[in-house]
C-alpha cells in the first residue's frame, strides 16, 4: 500500500482535530458493578461471570491536553468580504491574537483508543479470572510555545525553540488475569499480557534554534530523527537543496507500507486491595509494565544539522479561495517536512519501546449513615517519557437500587480540570455502562472537542 508521507507528518496537527493517556474508564474505579474494574486494578473481581459482546463490550476513546482545535483553527477575519472561508488556521497573518490559548511552556496532547474484541470473566481456581483480547492505539504530541510563536511571528532575530516530540503506537494484546482473597481484608491480583505490535512511530527534534538570515529565510539548527516500525514500510524521497552551498540530499516526502505483524512484547499488571477498617478500603496497582520488540527500525535523520527554511505560511491566504482542503493539507505538511528536513538512513534493525506504565492508588470511604453512598479518591500517574502526566480524581458513587450504580467526579490533571461520570445498568443477565472521564464541552461540526479534552466509554456484556 502506498500513502503519502506528508499525511503522516500532518498527524502533528491532526492530533488536535481527532477526538489520553491511560485507556480505561477511571470514573468506574469505585463502581462494584462495573465489570472492567480489573482493567484499572487487577486485584478487583466481579460478583458474576460475564462475556462481552464482540467489539462492543469495552470501548474507550480518550483525549486530553492543553491545546487543540480551537487554538489551531480560528474564525476568518476576512470572511465574508474578502474570503468565502469561515474558518482559517492560526497562521493567518490577519488574526489579531493568533496564539491565544497556547500554553507559555510545553503544549501537549495525549489521545488513545481501546477496543475490546472479546472479554470473559469467571470464578475458578480459588479466585476470579479474566481473558481479554484488545486493540489499542496511542497518539502523543509535545511542542513548545516558541514553535508556534516562530510560526506566526517573524520579527525576532532568533528563536530558541527547544524540543519537539511526537509518538504514535498501535498494538493488540491478549491478557490473562487472576485475583484472589489472601484473607478477608486483603485481595491481590495480576495479569500477564502478550503484545503484538502493528505499528510504532517516533519523531524527535532536539535543541531546535531558528536564526534569521534575511527576509523570510531562516537557518534552522536541530538534531532531528524519525523512527518507524511497520510491516512493509519504506521511505520515499525526492532531491532537496538544503543550504546556501547548493548541496542537496534525497529528502523524505512519501512512504510505502503494508499491514501486518511488526513486533512482539510482554507486559504485566499487578494490584492489591486492602480493607483498612470497616468503612475504608485502600488499593493500588501498576498496569502495562512492559515493552514491545519491533522487528525493524526505519530511520530518517537530519544529517546536515543546519539548513535554510522559508518559514510557515497560511496557504489559504496566499492561494485561490476555492483551493481544495486536501491540497491545503498537503501544503501545510510539506512545510512541516521541510522544517524537519529528514534523510532516509535505512533499516537499523530491531528496536525496543515501552507502552507507557500507569499507576493507580485509591481510597474508598463508605458513608456509615447511608451505606449506598461511597466517596472515592483516585490518584493516577502515567509514566511515558515526554508524554507523562498525573491526575487526582474525587468521586461520589451511589447504588440506590440493585439494578443501577453510578457516580460523578471531578478531576485535576497536568493540563486541566474536568468533570466525569459513569452510569452502570445491570440486570440478572445483562450489564451496560456508559461514562466519560472528561465530559465533552463544545465540539466542532466534525464532533471534535474544541479544547482537546473529552472521552467516551461504553460497553454491553452478558452474564454467563
Amino acid at each position: 500500500m502506498k500513502l503519502k508521507y506528508r499525511h503522516i507528518a500532518l498527524a502533528f496537527l491532526a492530533a488536535t482535530t481527532l477526538s489520553a493517556g491511560a485507556q480505561d474508564l477511571r470514573s468506574g474505579y469505585f463502581i462494584d458493578s462495573y465489570l472492567y474494574q480489573h482493567e484499572l486494578n487487577p486485584a478487583f473481581g466481579n460478583e458474576n461471570d460475564y462475556f462481552s459482546v464482540p467489539f462492543l463490550g469495552n470501548f474507550n476513546a480518550n483525549m486530553m491536553g492543553n491545546f487543540g482545535y480551537e487554538e489551531l483553527v480560528h474564525k476568518n477575519p476576512l470572511y465574508p468580504d474578502r474570503s468565502n472561508k469561515k474558518m482559517t488556521s492560526f497562521l493567518n497573518p490577519y488574526l489579531t491574537n493568533p496564539l491565544k490559548g497556547f500554553g507559555s511552556g510545553d503544549n501537549q496532547i495525549n489521545a488513545d483508543l481501546k477496543v475490546g474484541i472479546m472479554s470473559f470473566g469467571f470464578k475458578k481456581w480459588g479466585g476470579y479470572n479474566t481473558i481479554e483480547l484488545n486493540v489499542r492505539g496511542n497518539f502523543n504530541v509535545k511542542a513548545p510555545y516558541k514553535l508556534f510563536q516562530f510560526a506566526v511571528d517573524a520579527t525576532n532575530q532568533k528563536y530558541d525553540i527547544g524540543d519537539i516530540a511526537l509518538d504514535a503506537q498501535t498494538f493488540a494484546e491478549l491478557a490473562v488475569g487472576h485475583s484472589r482473597e489472601v484473607n478477608p481484608d486483603l485481595r491481590v491480583g495480576g495479569k500477564a499480557k502478550l503484545l503484538v505490535g502493528i505499528a510504532d512511530a517516533s519523531v524527535r527534534m532536539k535543541d531546535v534554534v531558528a536564526d534569521l538570515k534575511e527576509a523570510d529565510k531562516w537557518v534552522i539548527k536541530a538534531d532531528a530523527q524519525s523512527d518507524v516500525s511497520m510491516s512493509g514500510f519504506k521511505y520515499l524521497t525526492k532531491v532537496k537543496d538544503y543550504n546556501a552551498k547548493d548541496e542537496s540530499f534525497r529528502k523524505v516526502n512519501d512512504m510505502d507500507f503494508g499491514i501486518g505483524v511488526s513486533g512482539f512484547g510482554l507486559a504485566v499488571d499487578a494490584g492489591v486491595v486492602y480493607k483498612a477498617m470497616e468503612d475504608l478500603t485502600l488499593s493500588a496497582a501498576i498496569n502495562d509494565l512492559g515493552a514491545i520488540v519491533w522487528l525493524n527500525d526505519h530511520r530518517a535523520e537530519n544529517k546536515s544539522k543546519s539548513f535554510e527554511f522559508n518559514g510557515f505560511h497560511d496557504v489559504s491566504v496566499n492561494s485561490d479561495s476555492e483551493q481544495k482542503l486536501d491540497n491545503q493539507a498537503d501544503s501545510y505538511t510539506d512545510q512541516l517536512l521541510d522544517f524537519a528536513n529528514l534523510r532516509d538512513e535505512g533499516d537499523k534493525g530491531v528496536r525496543i519501546t515501552g507502552i507507557g506504565a500507569t499507576l493507580n492508588a485509591g481510597a474508598e470511604y463508605v458513608i456509615p449513615t447511608y451505606r449506598a453512598l461511597k466517596l472515592g479518591l483516585l490518584a493516577t500517574v502515567r509514566v511515558n517519557g515526554p508524554h507523562s502526566w498525573s491526575e487526582g480524581r474525587f468521586s461520589a458513587n451511589i447504588k440506590p437500587v440493585n439494578w443501577f450504580e453510578g457516580g460523578v467526579n471531578v478531576s485535576v490533571n497536568s493540563y486541566t480540570a474536568n468533570l466525569g461520570f459513569i452510569a452502570n445498568f445491570h440486570s440478572k443477565k445483562c450489564n451496560f455502562f456508559i461514562g466519560m472521564d472528561r465530559v465533552l464541552g463544545k465540539v466542532s461540526k466534525e464532533f471534535i472537542p474544541l479544547n482537546s479534552n473529552g472521552s467516551i466509554s461504553f460497553g454491553l456484556n452478558f452474564d454467563m
